[in-house]
């Protein structure tokens, strides 16, 4: 399908040289603003390969190194840009003050600076959480409905292998020497393939970024998990060397029953060997793709009770959400744990709570794009005003 005569052509910009949520998440959209009838240039870092399939008449994938070259190839002319990954402020000046900018907001503004967003014309966001943390941070120009995302488990067909859990940051040193020395000894258990263990098995599916606070949430919750010998946590996904060093201490508690198998791109042969995917801790996560591809999966979440967590997870019927541990020391988690390992019902999301989960869907995004589009288009003359 060719995009409709006259479609608003859409500068769609995410640079991120990693993998995670943010880039799951352009993806979808990028392919729901096409199915919505308008016209993308993707500009994306070369080293991501989640793009290579998504070019097609409708969308033109630009594989674009940094900023600069960003700011080159961009038209001469005013065009609608929308940014998904962070730019600098020098950059974000220089887009305002040319063209029509818009971008999202993909992390909440908890203990974080707005300053970076103030120049843009229309921010975005993806969950009614993080509006209300914009709007409390004074911005005005912020796009009033979340523009949730959808679950997007099939990128990849490839078998689920162990890898490396570490993401190497070229610019550290010791980043690159654990690189080399995991090049030269190999990774432990590389090529192992991942099957379900007996008992229960709790998964993250997730980059261990800082925002999860994965550590200080398993520094609670290991030693709940350790006392009931049936229980393992199978962990996929990466993250930077302090990440996985803390990670890897907080789950001490479990020893080989907590096992690591670094980032994986066919998410969607692991969420059904999972009987619970595990989030990390509310309050710096802008809405959890992982929980909503784990619903679409047929696989429940356990979540702390709180936002945005209470938008993407529908309590008793697509998993359970417990209090905080934080606050309670997890005993409300192992009150859960206990009732599950009791013979408590696994809810499958996709018949207990069908209704919650279509307003995750490609065709809810999809209609979201299209109302997203109209404001774009209806918003240039504001946009020219404003710069």
């Amino acid at each position: 399908m060719s995009p409709v005569p006259g479609a608003l052509h859409i500068h769609h910009v995410n640079l991120q040289p990693i993998v995670g949520g943010g880039e799951i998440y352009t993806r979808a959209l990028t392919r729901a603003f096409a199915d919505a009838g308008a016209k993308i240039t993707l500009y994306v870092h070369p080293a991501v390969r989640i793009w290579d399939d998504l070019g097609d008449d409708r969308i033109a994938i630009e594989k674009t190194e940094n900023e600069n070259v960003l700011l080159q190839r961009l038209p001469r002319e005013r065009a609608v840009v929308l940014t998904q990954s962070p730019i600098s402020a020098k950059s974000v000046q220089r887009l305002a003050a040319n063209h029509h900018l818009a971008g999202f907001a993909h992390m909440p503004m908890y203990q974080r600076s707005a300053e970076g967003l103030r120049a843009y014309h229309l921010v975005v966001t993806v969950s009614r959480y993080c509006i209300e943390l914009l709007r409390a941070a004074g911005l005005a120009r912020i796009y009033p409905e979340p523009v949730y995302g959808t679950a997007d488990v099939a990128r990849s067909s490839d078998p689920v292998l162990r890898h490396s859990p570490y993401v190497v940051d070229r610019r550290k040193f010791r980043d690159v020497l654990l690189g080399h020395l995991e090049t030269l000894l190999g990774t432990r258990g590389a090529g192992t393939s991942f099957s379900k263990a007996p008992g229960l098995t709790l998964g993250l599916v997730s980059l261990i970024s800082p925002i999860k606070q994965f550590p200080a949430l398993f520094a609670i919750l290991a030693p709940i998990l350790a006392r009931k010998p049936s229980v393992r946590l199978e962990i996929f996904g990466n993250g930077g060397y302090a990440q996985i060093r803390d990670l890897r201490r907080a789950l001490a508690p479990l020893g080989g029953r907590a096992r690591f198998w670094g980032y994986q791109e066919n998410v969607g042969a692991i969420y059904p060997q999972l009987d619970y995917l595990m989030t990390g801790l509310p309050e710096k996560e802008a809405l959890g793709l992982n929980a909503l591809e784990a619903q679409f999966c047929g696989t429940p979440v356990l979540a702390p009770d709180a936002p945005p967590f209470t938008e993407t997870v529908l309590e008793g019927a697509s998993g359970f959400l417990y209090r905080d541990p934080r606050r309670d020391g997890g005993r409300h988690f192992g009150e859960i744990l206990d009732a599950i390992l009791a013979g408590r019902p696994r809810p499958d999301p996709r018949i207990a709570a069908k209704e919650h989960l279509a307003q995750f869907t490609h065709a809810a995004l999809v209609a979201r794009a299209r109302k997203l589009i109209e404001t774009l288009t209806r918003l240039e003359p504001d946009f020219r005003s404003a710069v």
